[in-house]
């Protein structure tokens, strides 16, 4: 494993100077990603509020939790996935780099795309069940079983919508080597 960053990998901003389609999408997503970052730490404050909430309210006062964990765990979710495509912009994924120093420069640009590709065709199937069960859960307007009842469409839509825009990310990263843009 390899905790430095790769020489393919060092130059943040070239990606995204070209003037390719690519390029212009691998812009907006970041500007997209960044305001999704932003929302997803005022999710997790807002989580960590909430939970508070819910444990001195119990232990101080004997009140019933009716919302807090579900609200808490739909929070959560939504940070989880929805920020999913900024972690892969910036290549905070997890990675076993083991074949990194053995291999030509050549060689590990073709194993990246590789991966990438492989990577894509999962989460391209995940993110199809994830818009399937989303619209299943508004269609027949599947409720959590708790008192509360949140409709579930919450939480399978922050993950579909997510899981779509880490596919758009990969897409873009796939693309951009073919248009002359270092590979980010």
């Amino acid at each position: 494993m390899i905790h430095g960053p790769l020489p393919d990998r060092d130059d943040r901003t070239a990606a995204a100077a070209g003037e390719s389609l690519a390029a212009a999408v691998d812009r907006g997503l970041a500007v997209c990603n960044s305001i999704i970052v932003a929302l997803a730490a005022i999710a997790l404050v807002a989580a960590c509020a909430i939970l508070s909430y819910s444990v001195l309210s119990r232990a101080l006062f004997k009140a019933a939790n009716y919302w807090q964990d579900e609200a808490a765990v739909f929070l959560l979710v939504g940070a989880t996935f929805m920020t999913a495509a900024y972690v892969q912009q910036h290549r905070g994924h997890i990675g076993i780099e083991a074949f990194v120093g053995l291999l030509s420069p050549l060689a590990n640009r073709i194993r990246l795309w590789l991966v990438d590709a492989v990577t894509l065709l999962f989460c391209a199937f995940f993110t199809w069940k994830s818009w399937t069960l989303a619209h299943e859960a508004y269609v027949d307007g599947q409720v959590s079983n708790s008192m509360w009842s949140p409709p579930l469409a919450i939480p399978y839509f922050l993950m579909a919508v997510g899981m779509s825009l880490l596919c758009l990310q990969i897409i873009v990263q796939l693309a951009l080597p073919f248009t002359g843009a270092a590979r980010r």
